[in-house]
């Protein structure tokens, strides 16, 4: 930080309505709940979004609680650097370290890819996720957006054959990822991976729980699988090799963008390839994340499509591209 007037750290608890509801194998939610942290100094203010995910025993107030914890080590002049030791990987030093990357690209006059050293995002398809349903009504939600070149297909175990069968009819163009959510078994895995080649899926995220993962090394897999929920950070990857093709890169998971890009990199070293992913939150979220899709496989960055309203200044979406953020909004 530079000298003068000491930094001061805002944080805050927000909730976005969700269009409908959003279901996956763990539940339904109708609203994401974020928490944002805002440095100021010398009347510039950086801003970061994370989303609390309880399946990591994450709740918004003790995320809140964590990053207030922190106001006197930003006054002191806390930095990125050590911010990776100050907190551990997930959405609380997600929010602090997107927000102080805001304020150093503010105060250097530069976009953040510049002050990175990264090359500028361009406009990309991302993917459009379906929720978890009976057959039939996954079939109607594809049906009223088969234009999209790239779905997302939430499933949960049981009776997943069928759901991929009739979302594929639905929607025979589109390329299609499907998402269980760590709901399959050892004893359906291979079943629903072949049901899901037969569909002409591209890739299947986080099949089974985590932990679980040596499976997927015993067997042929039919279709490349991507670890989301086995993967965090870059201590993560290497108890990963020979048993994924992919791994899901999302800034919560990581604990901010200076973690997530290290371990892209890090992640291609050994051969995965990259998605990068989301939970479900405003542009604010995801505009950091747009920094790593120059080098990604697939981008699944559509959280604001599943909100009822985003905030001010929000990502410019064309159909399924998704453009990069302005500075009125991030970086």
């Amino acid at each position: 930080m530079t000298s003068g007037k000491s930094p001061t750290l805002l944080v805050r608890i927000e909730r976005w309505p969700i269009q409908g509801s959003f279901t996956i194998s763990r539940g339904t939610k109708t609203e994401a709940i974020t928490v944002v942290a805002e440095v100021s100094q010398g009347g510039l203010t950086g801003r970061g979004e994370c989303v609390p995910y309880a399946r990591y025993g994450e709740k918004a107030e003790g995320v809140l609680r964590a990053l207030e914890g922190l106001r006197t080590a930003v006054a002191d002049g806390l930095d990125r650097g050590a911010l990776q030791a100050a907190l551990p990987p997930g959405a609380a030093r997600n929010a602090l370290d997107c927000a102080l990357i805001d304020l150093e690209a503010k105060r250097s006059s530069q976009r953040a890819w510049e002050l990175l050293a990264r090359p500028q995002p361009q406009p990309c398809t991302t993917a459009y996720t379906i929720s978890l349903d009976l057959p039939e009504a996954m079939a109607a939600a594809v049906a009223a957006v088969a234009h999209r070149p790239l779905l997302k297909i939430k499933l949960g175990g049981e009776g997943d054959e069928a759901r991929i069968a009739a979302v594929r009819q639905a929607a025979p163009k589109a390329q299609l990822i499907v998402d269980a959510n760590e709901a399959w078994t050892p004893s359906s895995l291979e079943r629903n991976l072949h049901a899901c080649a037969a569909a002409g899926v591209t890739l299947v995220e986080q099949p089974l729980r985590a932990g679980q993962d040596e499976l997927l090394a015993k067997i042929r897999r039919p279709i490349a699988v991507c670890a989301d929920e086995s993967v965090h950070d870059r201590q993560s990857l290497e108890g990963l090799r020979a048993r994924y093709d992919a791994v899901n890169i999302k800034l919560d998971k990581t604990g901010g963008l200076t973690e997530a890009l290290a371990m892209a990199d890090a992640a291609r070293d050994l051969g995965f390839q990259i998605m990068v992913g989301c939970m479900v939150g405003t542009s604010l979220s995801m505009a950091p994340a747009t920094l790593l899709t120059p080098i990604a496989r697939f981008v699944d960055l559509d959280g604001p499509l599943l909100l009822a309203r985003d905030r001010d200044h929000a990502l410019h979406y064309d159909g399924s591209l998704i453009y990069p953020p302005e500075a009125d909004l991030w970086g």
